[in-house]
């Protein structure tokens, strides 16, 4: 079996080493994985993935990662090891992901990426890169930076008035509303001094510029709004305004486009919109918030027939991915900047506002918001247009007014997980869910303990399903007997056939082959005795039935 992979990847690289591979060209493939995920680099492999061999002069492990050491600045510590194929030695090095930029000690940066057939190269790491690579690395906070050829006279007094109602109306932090304007530009980092002189930072910038210096200073901070119904374009507008102003036009573009339907609750009758707005915001913030504004691209955000996008321009930061979401630290790109929303009132002052987002789906009983068109260069949120499921929404409204606060979120996940695939055991809620398999049968002992969910069997073939009560909230009697009732008109056939079989069957056959508890195995047998079907032999701990 072969040890080595097959083809170059991002993280796999193949050099040649028949004509002895130049130490600068050696030098240059590691620092394009380290600046990059890092990787194992296979020297002694041609390009087409053909074993060739290791030149006698790199077969020393020691001295190649020596080399490598002495290279770069900072020195990368690599892992080197001769490794045999097809009868012929290929030296494999590991290469770690640099927690900081990493050049050669002439000087050189470089980055490693996939070509558009699918290969990957290594191409120069520019200075507006750099920037970008270390706010990945949450080393750099981009719009904490003062802009040297701004003034103060650079911030629109009108824009700091609406940064006051927001306050005001988001419930913001009230005491920045008893500072000066000086002081409230400080307090959020929209000023700062240097050298004895106050600057604009970017973040000031971004929230309360002028429009017309906004765009000069920062060309990057473009935003656009569509709205598309099959090919024709109904809005298709683009802007270069301060974040704030960006803000209040977007969310009144979405009122217009967002229609509503209502749902009886008691005496009340509850408005559920096509797009949560709650959900709507945290997505714009998150957006804006943790975009890379060194990337000449901008904000989109577009309605179409299948549902609602938000692209954003840059990946996610370093050690964010698809799988961790909802249970990764929060941390972000543009720390002052994320830190003025909250303090607003504009953004979840947890941090966890991709909860928000989550929940603005799950609790009207929609399909999960998605991520997986995301990449390296851009993340992109699409929330789709689906049809509410109302008894499921009903469920949950009641159950939060029972308890006088929000279900968390993950318990919204479990909660809508056995509603869309009705029985689920432990291991496919925790794989839905990216949490640990205890964690999640922590949050569905208590979800048991409500009455919102109950088990079926025990051990592996133990299963999930949501409770008689929550069927019955949602009318769905049917839906409940036919998750439980099938199943267990199978048990009298099967445990009459094991009798057959071994002629004779006890409580623990019962709990064995059904996967039940020991109370439900005799439940089982003394209803077979009851219809005259079994006959009890022995009794005591040793009892077995017999087939009458």
């Amino acid at each position: 079996m072969r040890i080595i992979p097959s083809k170059e990847t991002l993280k796999i690289e193949f050099k040649s080493d028949v004509k002895e591979l130049k130490d600068n060209e050696l030098i240059e493939a590691v620092l394009g994985m380290a600046n990059t995920e890092g990787g194992q680099l296979f020297l002694g492999v041609e390009d087409d993935g053909v074993i060739t061999g290791v030149h006698k002069k790199h077969a020393d492990e020691i001295g190649v990662v020596a080399l490598i050491a002495n290279k770069t600045v900072p020195s990368v510590s690599s892992k080197a090891e001769i490794i045999i194929e097809e009868g012929k030695q290929v030296l494999r090095i590991d290469i770690p992901m640099s927690r900081t930029i990493v050049a050669s000690s002439e000087g050189k940066i470089l980055r490693r990426r996939l070509k558009l057939d699918g290969s990957p190269e290594n191409i120069p790491m520019y200075p507006h890169e750099i920037n970008t690579r270390l706010s990945q690395l949450s080393l750099l906070d981009f719009s904490a930076q003062i802009i040297t050829d701004a003034s103060v006279n650079d911030l629109n007094p009108n824009e700091r008035v609406r940064l006051r109602n927001i306050i005001k109306m988001r419930k913001g932090d009230k005491l920045l509303l008893e500072l000066t304007d000086e002081d409230l530009d400080k307090a959020l980092r929209i000023t700062k001094e240097e050298n004895g002189v106050t600057y604009p930072t970017v973040t000031g910038m971004l929230l309360i510029g002028k429009e017309d210096r906004l765009e000069e200073l920062m060309p990057t901070a473009k935003s656009s709004f569509q709205v598309l119904e099959g090919t024709q374009v109904r809005v298709n507008e683009q802007f270069s305004k301060p974040l704030l102003a960006t803000f209040e036009i977007f969310e009144n573009y979405l009122k217009a486009w967002n229609p509503e339907r209502e749902m009886e609750s008691g005496l009340f009758r509850i408005p559920i919109p096509e797009f949560s707005e709650s959900a709507f915001r945290e997505g714009l913030v998150n957006a804006f918030c943790h975009r890379d504004y060194s990337i000449l691209q901008r904000v989109r955000l577009a309605i179409e027939d299948e549902g609602l996008t938000i692209s954003s321009p840059g990946g996610f930061i370093e050690g964010v991915n698809l799988h961790n979401l909802l249970t990764v630290e929060p941390h972000g790109r543009n720390h002052a900047l994320a830190d003025a929303m909250k303090r607003i009132g504009l953004a979840e002052r947890t941090g966890r506002g991709i909860d928000r987002i989550y929940e603005g789906s799950i609790v009207y009983g929609r399909p999960f918001p998605d991520y997986s068109e995301s990449t390296s260069s851009y993340v992109k949120l699409f929330v789709q247009r689906a049809d509410p499921d109302l008894a499921f929404a009903k469920m949950l409204s009641n159950e939060e007014n029972r308890i006088g606060r929000m279900l968390p979120i993950n318990s919204l996940l479990i909660l809508s997980t056995l509603q869309s695939q009705k029985r689920v055991s432990i291991q496919e809620l925790s794989d839905t869910m990216h949490i640990s398999e205890s964690r999640t049968k922590s949050n569905i002992e208590k979800l048991i303990e409500s009455g919102l969910v109950e088990a079926n069997g025990t051990g592996k073939s133990r299963v999930y399903m949501l409770s008689v009560k929550v069927y019955k909230a949602q009318d769905n009697v049917v839906g409940y007997v036919r998750q439980t009732g099938i199943d267990r008109l199978k048990y009298d056939e099967l445990v009459l056939k094991l009798a057959k079989q071994q002629k004779y069957v006890t409580r623990n056959n019962v709990v064995e082959l059904l996967g039940v508890t020991k109370d439900q195995a005799y439940r089982i047998l003394k209803n077979l005795v009851k219809s005259g079907k079994l006959e009890l032999i022995r009794k005591g701990n040793s009892s077995r039935y017999e087939l009458k």
